[in-house]
């Protein structure tokens, strides 16, 4: 019979895991709410400021046809006029550096064009467009790009802790589908350079839209493809593929039923991850989102999870030599899968600006998953020890 030693090391070794993606949780539920405001309804907190308290005219009196949260603690203010003017209003929360918004082509940041704003220390407003040649600070060059301004100035105001850019284009037809860059700095810019951003993010505005709202059709199509892509994420790494694992480490005694039920929800568990990566990709083709970290982590635990399932097609034979060795990479592949799996979830919700369900969601399936797995690891120590003594093999005399 295992010592006791052995048994708590068995139950605690695979739970290394578990306290990382704890703390991991932990950090982006703080994080998440720091950057929220702590309130997901920022429409609200935000579009019904007065502008016009703040903001010289025509920027202040204007009846935008959008205003909406669109990243972090940014909000987008627009109105196109029936002779292709656009009037902009950005707001971000503002404690130091700089906040732009650039206009790309093609999503991408080389070649797109950008208004910047920041409060110097001396409390000077300054906004300026430039050019992102480059990906480095000495190629964004100050005062050159493709943005044509009307004759109005453009102007930057900070209004108690947020900070408003304020800018007008003038454009040759209606601007229909227009792929933003938003990005900020923490450090002040010198002589006009700007040091290297913060954070980042791409995403696509309809300009067209005349209606006041939260999403446009197109918009609402691209957050119907994100809430899609986060839901198949979360039944596939978070739900069906622990199950699986699950059933494989608890239910050994049920042969061969535990390996039927192992190898069935691990299949769907799969299919649905991959669905949820088909998605993913598409909305990327879409929007070209930049979010370098969710995508990699994203298709590295992909490509373990292929890896799971090409081991169910070559598993070995129990009395071969390398059924150990298989067991063994089995084993550990599946709690990568699994661990970064969780991690991407949480990034995911975390760069997606998600909502506080989300994370409860998501914190919820993640606390029940965990919960269950020490229960049952519990009972099978308990399990363990209650086995009778095997008989002496020596005879009695």
């Amino acid at each position: 019979m295992p010592s006791l030693r052995s048994q708590i090391s068995a139950m605690i070794s695979p739970l290394w895991v578990v306290f990382l993606i704890l703390a991991q949780w932990r950090v982006s539920l703080v994080l998440g709410d720091e950057i929220n405001g702590g309130n997901g309804d920022g429409s609200s907190q935000f579009c019904s400021i007065d502008l016009a308290s703040f903001l010289p005219p025509p920027y202040g009196n204007l009846s935008y046809s959008s205003c909406r949260p669109v990243w972090n603690t940014f909000v987008l203010r627009y109105y196109q006029s029936r002779d292709h003017r656009v009037t902009i209003v950005l707001s971000a929360l503002y404690t130091a550096g700089w906040v732009g918004i650039g206009f790309s082509k093609d999503g991408m940041m080389v070649g797109s064009s950008a208004m910047v704003g920041w409060i110097s220390r001396t409390s000077h407003a300054h906004i300026k467009q430039y050019y992102l040649k480059g990906r480095t600070s000495s190629e964004v060059e100050p005062g050159k790009g493709d943005l044509n301004l009307t004759a109005i100035p453009p102007v930057v105001v900070l209004d108690g802790a947020n900070i408003y850019l304020a800018f007008q284009l003038q454009f040759n037809a209606t601007l229909e589908q227009q792929p933003i860059l938003l990005a900020f700095g923490s450090r002040y810019p010198v002589n006009h350079k700007l040091a290297m951003h913060d954070d980042k993010t791409t995403i696509r505005i309809d300009y067209s839209a005349e209606l006041p709202g939260p999403a446009t059709s197109e918009t609402g199509y691209f957050d119907k493809m994100k809430r899609s892509h986060g839901i198949l994420g979360m039944l596939g790494w978070g739900l069906f593929l622990p199950c699986g694992a699950m059933v494989a480490r608890f239910l050994k005694q049920k042969e061969p039923l535990w390996f039927y039920l192992h190898t069935f929800i691990q299949f769907v568990g799969f299919l649905i991850a991959l669905a949820g990566v088909v998605i993913g990709q598409a909305l990327y083709n879409q929007i070209h989102a930049d979010i370098p970290a969710h995508r990699g982590i994203g298709y590295f635990a992909f490509t373990l999870s292929i890896l799971q399932i090409l081991a169910f097609f070559i598993r070995p034979n129990k009395e071969t030599k390398i059924r150990r060795l298989w067991a063994a990479y089995h084993q550990w592949f599946g709690v990568l899968t699994l661990f970064f799996g969780a991690l991407n979830i949480m990034l995911g919700i975390q760069v997606a600006a998600a909502g506080s369900e989300w994370k409860i969601g998501y914190g919820f399936l993640l606390g029940t998953i965990i919960l269950t797995a020490i229960v049952l690891q519990v009972l099978s120590m308990l399990r363990s020890s209650e086995k009778p003594m095997q008989p002496s093999s020596f005879p009695m005399n």
